[in-house]
């Protein structure tokens, strides 16, 4: 995990314009699903985010009314993340070992599944200061969803609601196409049989 800290201390500066090809809107829609997806989020509602980089989440969480509070391990991403979004909450903490000093309304964890090495229990500690949801995300081709899911479910989340995401993360799509993306995400099985190929699965679990 310290070498993974390390990684991300070298190429905090600037992550999410390298990563993403358009960063506010792939925040934005994310940010759509998050609050819609589950149980949904209202004005007010308080948000943890686990890994939360450099705090691409904030603004578009904030403009909806909600309290954002990000935690990340690596402290040059938690400055960039201070940089990006000053109006927000950060501190610097482990995903595995943070817990907040008060109950939030919604976790979410994006884009890291694949480091938690015991999800029973990591979902286990997340459900115990969770009101209304966890919202995860995970790529089907690299990351099966029956086992995770299964996770969850152990951990005590009973309700768990999917969604299909294929905005893509590393080309700029015109906006004419988001109409058409948003359809695609919806068409049910289809979507399904896709996702298992490309694009992102989220999920929102609650008990």
């Amino acid at each position: 995990m310290n070498e993974t800290i390390a990684k991300f201390d070298r190429i905090a500066r600037g992550y999410s314009e390298r990563d993403y090809a358009d960063p506010e809107r792939y925040a934005e829609r994310r940010a759509e699903v998050i609050a819609s997806l589950g149980p949904p989020l209202a004005p007010g509602d308080s948000v943890l985010d686990l890994a939360c980089g450099d705090g691409i989440m904030a603004r578009p969480l904030l403009a909806r009314g909600l309290r954002y509070r990000g935690v990340d391990a690596s402290a040059a991403m938690v400055d960039a993340a201070r940089a990006r979004a000053p109006e927000a909450t950060f501190a610097v903490g482990r995903f595995e070992e943070f817990e907040p000093a008060d109950p939030v309304d919604v976790t979410i964890f994006l884009r890291t599944i694949y480091l938690v090495e015991d999800r029973v229990a990591f979902f286990r500690r997340v459900a115990g200061y969770t009101r209304k949801k966890l919202v995860v995300d995970l790529r089907p081709r690299a990351d099966a969803p029956g086992p995770i899911l299964a996770d969850l479910r152990a951990a005590g989340f009973s309700r768990l609601e999917l969604r299909p995401f294929f905005l893509p993360q590393r080309r700029r799509l015109p906006a004419a196409a988001l109409p058409a993306v948003d359809a695609l995400e919806r068409s049910g099985p289809l979507a399904a049989l896709l996702v298992r190929g490309y694009g992102r699965l989220f999920c929102a679990a609650s008990s």
